[in-house]
């Protein structure tokens, strides 16, 4: 099978003009099948408070009010979105910006309100691959931004890593896929005052070992829960680092294991 490399970057290197740069100029270059997706919290938090608007989080993830989901649908799927997929075109890379209503790639479903509300926020029902088994052969490459639908007409706002890990999985079948989420460290660190502290081996059992003792923190939780859960459905590799690291094989990063 062919090797496809699935990356995710996160709004701290969209809000870097000069990260973003280097790793689009990297990322075109990649001979190898391939597909983006971005996060950009930051950005529709900047927006939200420039409206007026408090952006709420809680456990990391955003509460998704319809006044919010408005604003992620114009930062996200609108000037984001787009914005990479103008600079790729510079740099000859053909790609396609993507919600997960385009083509009907991904569907959710309306979070079920537990103990927590949190709005318009979308968990992954289906992963349609049939449009990107037509692009990905033709040298065309999507860029998928954090925002799925439920197919009766209503937008989600849905976790750029969960919409990485789900592709990764449903594209497995036909794929070697290789999944890298890319932030502004180099991998899980063990002490997160020390650069250089990167756990390059973890799995199930290591993961509880490191919850338990308090290493890893809250917001890191459910990136490292995609990670475990794509290996475990037959996803080839996954790996957390740098935005560098999926360029430079000999780059330290975490690696995930069975």
């Amino acid at each position: 099978m062919e090797t496809l490399k699935i990356i995710k970057i996160g709004g701290n290197i969209i809000n870097n003009d000069e990260l973003l740069n280097d790793f689009l100029s990297d990322f075109a270059q990649l001979s190898s099948p391939k597909i983006l997706v971005h996060g950009g919290g930051k950005s529709a938090s900047e927006l939200s408070k420039k409206m007026g608007i408090e952006p709420k989080m809680i456990h990391g993830r955003r509460v998704t009010d319809a006044d919010t989901l408005e604003i992620i649908t114009m930062v996200y799927g609108g000037k984001i979105n787009k914005n990479v997929v103008a600079k790729l075109q510079a740099k000859n890379c053909n790609s396609v910006g993507f919600s997960g209503a385009d083509g009907n790639t991904i569907v959710s479903v309306k979070r079920p309100v537990k103990d927590i509300d949190y709005g318009f926020a979308g968990d992954i029902v289906k992963v349609n691959t049939d449009v990107l088994e037509i692009l990905l052969p033709n040298n065309i490459t999507p860029v998928f931004c954090a925002i799925t639908h439920n197919k009766h007409g209503q937008l989600l706002n849905t976790n750029a890593d969960t919409i990485a890990a789900e592709l990764a999985v449903a594209l497995s079948e036909k794929y070697n896929v290789s999944l890298y989420y890319c932030f502004e460290k180099n991998g899980v660190l063990e002490d997160i005052n020390n650069e250089n502290s990167v756990i390059e081996r973890i799995n199930s059992s290591i993961f509880n070992d490191l919850k338990n003792n308090g290493i890893i923190n809250e917001g890191m939780l459910p990136k490292i829960h995609n990670c475990l859960a794509a290996i475990e459905k037959g996803v080839k590799s996954v790996h957390i680092g740098s935005p560098t690291m999926p360029f430079n094989a000999r780059e330290k990063c975490t690696t995930f294991q069975q």
